[in-house]
């Protein structure tokens, strides 16, 4: 049977040991605080044991540790692989178009943007929509109308192609 309150005054006496004993081992902050929150799920899940266990903070560490070879190790591999690939093509920086229109569209509500990148960059019809968003066609149909008539505003100086209504429907 797990114990709530002595895990948690486990983790209190023992969170900030193991954030730096996790740094050490990695050499990152970030991937420590992971690999410490890994850590302390499984015992969590082995409460009733580990809890009997006469050094439970050992145990810890040991996990921290087997977590940051199985890191290290998996980025080993990743690192053949990148070499037997080569290096990426360098990416072209983008147009001055699509800069303009990623700073319009964070003006755009979420509820239009969601379903503009639904119906623009995945194909999916209204009614797909509708479904994957849990609200009705009409609504969908809202929205797409106020998204683009919103972006139509912002971008006055780009091409726009006029969307007919069938595009909707």
């Amino acid at each position: 049977m797990r114990d709530a309150q002595s895990f948690d005054d486990f983790y209190r006496s023992t969170a900030r040991r193991m954030v730096r004993y996790g740094c050490a081992v990695t050499g990152d902050h970030n991937e420590a605080q992971d690999l410490v929150q890994e850590a302390y799920a499984r015992a969590w899940r082995q409460w009733g044991r580990l809890s009997a266990h006469p050094a439970p903070e050992a145990w810890l560490r040991l996990v921290v540790s087997r977590l940051a070879t199985d890191r290290w190790r998996r980025l080993g591999g990743l690192r053949g692989a990148l070499r037997l690939a080569g290096p990426p093509q360098p990416v072209p920086p983008p147009n001055e178009d699509s800069v303009l229109l990623v700073q319009a569209l964070r003006q755009v509500p979420a509820t239009h943007r969601r379903v503009l990148a639904l119906h623009y960059l995945f194909d999916m019809p209204v009614e797909e929509i509708a479904r994957e968003v849990d609200v009705p066609v009409g609504t969908v149909k809202s929205w797409l109308s106020r998204g683009r008539a919103r972006l139509a505003a912002l971008l006055p100086d780009l091409a726009v192609v006029e969307l007919e209504a069938t595009d909707v429907a």
